[in-house]
């Protein structure tokens, strides 16, 4: 009765090593991408562009593209949202300014860039996949869909964008801040008597 047990688990532990391997060689291609920000949202615009032309040319599929578009609605609400809420989280410490006397806090993403991407390449990959199985392809009138997906786009960004100003951030960093030094006053040091 033993043995019946040791062959199955020799037939699977290469299948563990197999998955193992793959998995750290996964990550190790993970973990070099970092900090290539550039190549990797070109790389997920190509992803883009084939599920669309795929979509496109096959004429179907919109009930996948339309959950699709819902999943990355919700993935750039966390991308534009700080990690502590005010709305929603106790004050401690870890707010974000809202008075000009308030000390300068770094504004932190409640999803981060990196997981942000690498959640929309796996979802666009996802969604290009599904496009394989008939299944997916439920008959839907797609203008229908693509309205109402506007108008939730529309709604949700209205309200991130009245949160934004509500609480003084901007979720958008265009490189590091440069100190210009004192507006108004002397540069040089001499007092006129």
């Amino acid at each position: 009765m033993e043995g019946a047990g040791g062959e199955r688990a020799s037939a699977i532990a290469p299948i563990m090593k197999w998955k193992n391997d793959f998995s750290r060689l996964f990550q190790y291609f993970l973990d070099r991408s970092t900090p290539h920000m550039v190549e990797r949202w070109l790389g997920t615009l190509v992803i883009v562009m084939v599920y669309v032309l795929r979509v496109f040319f096959i004429q179907g599929f919109y009930i996948v593209s339309y959950g699709l578009g819902i999943y990355i609605l919700n993935l750039l609400i966390g991308f534009l949202s700080p990690k502590v809420d005010p709305e929603l989280e106790a004050l401690d410490g870890a707010s974000l300014p809202t008075k000009g006397s308030d000390e300068f806090k770094p504004f932190i993403r409640r999803l981060p860039e990196f997981k942000f991407w690498y959640a929309i390449t796996k979802a666009f990959c996802i969604a290009f996949l599904m496009t394989f199985f008939s299944v997916f392809d439920v008959p839907v009138f797609w203008p229908i869909l693509l309205i109402y997906w506007i108008v939730l786009f529309i709604l949700t960004m209205k309200r991130q964008i009245m949160h934004m100003i509500k609480y003084k951030y901007v979720p958008i960093d265009l490189g590091k801040q440069k100190y210009t030094g004192k507006k108004g006053g002397s540069s040089s040091g001499s007092r006129k008597d």
